[in-house]
């Protein structure tokens, strides 16, 4: 983040070169720096802006539907992280997908529930939890707010949370959607969800599950084995992962 606060801050010097209205380039910087110093409270307030407008525009199951109650079931005892309450909804669609957010908002599609049994999709809900814990997309959070139009509606000099634009949306949607993770960062969330399930009182071998089921969808073939590849692993490393969580369970005695 601080890379691109300094490449903004230079793109304003060297345009003030090009005769612009210097008013328009404090401006500029002003909200480049605000941008780049958003709190966690204000990037889970702007994140929850996003999934409520999510929500209305997206087939979300009811109550009594199945695959609500599946899900309900199998995260019963996850109430929380870091504080933050936890809220689970089951999106009808056959796309294989599932995220977490900031506001502690975690989404699932019926299409993942479909291809995976109930293990499964918890050892893939703990790992998602994992990257909204450890804060694997605040930067890039930022960075998108940065960098999408209308930054005027954060140079508001108090620090309640403003309204933000279609195009602020789209950015966050884009970030959480699409983001990409490093091999450290990917092990990181692995180890978070071990720990965070256990403490539920779910068994973490949950996650080698997960994972397995992850490894075989990468290999197979279609649109389906595309979409998970693109969502959990952009490394050639999954076999590795499992290993290493089995390894922790074999230590610990876990089955």
């Amino acid at each position: 983040m601080k890379k691109t606060l300094v490449l903004v801050l230079c793109a304003v010097l060297l345009s003030s070169c090009a005769n612009m209205n210097y008013n328009y380039l404090l401006q500029s910087g002003v909200k480049a720096l605000q941008a780049a110093t958003l709190t966690d409270a204000q990037i889970q307030a702007y994140v929850h802006q996003y999934v409520t407008q999510l929500d209305a525009q997206s087939p979300v199951l009811g109550e009594n539907d199945a695959y609500t109650r599946r899900l309900r079931k199998l995260t019963s005892g996850l109430t929380q992280v870091d504080g933050i309450p936890l809220n689970f909804k089951v999106y009808k669609t056959n796309e294989v997908n599932a995220f977490a957010c900031a506001d502690g908002s975690v989404r699932v599609y019926s299409g993942l529930m479909d291809l995976m049994n109930d293990n499964e999709v918890l050892g893939v809900i703990g790992h998602e939890i994992g990257h909204v814990a450890l804060k694997h997309t605040k930067k890039e959070m930022q960075a998108a707010m940065l960098t999408s139009a209308g930054m005027d509606v954060l140079a508001s000099t108090n620090q309640n949370v403003a309204i933000l634009t279609q195009s602020q949306l789209g950015a966050i949607g884009e970030t959480i959607l699409n983001a990409q993770y490093s091999k450290k960062q990917e092990s990181a969330a692995d180890d978070y969800a071990y720990t965070f399930l256990k403490a539920a009182g779910k068994s973490p071998a949950c996650l080698a599950a997960g994972l397995t089921k992850l490894q075989s969808l990468e290999n197979g073939s279609g649109n389906s084995s595309a979409l998970v590849n693109k969502l959990f692993s952009s490394h050639p490393d999954t076999e590795a992962r499992i290993q290493r969580v089995k390894q922790r369970l074999a230590a610990e005695g876990i089955k």
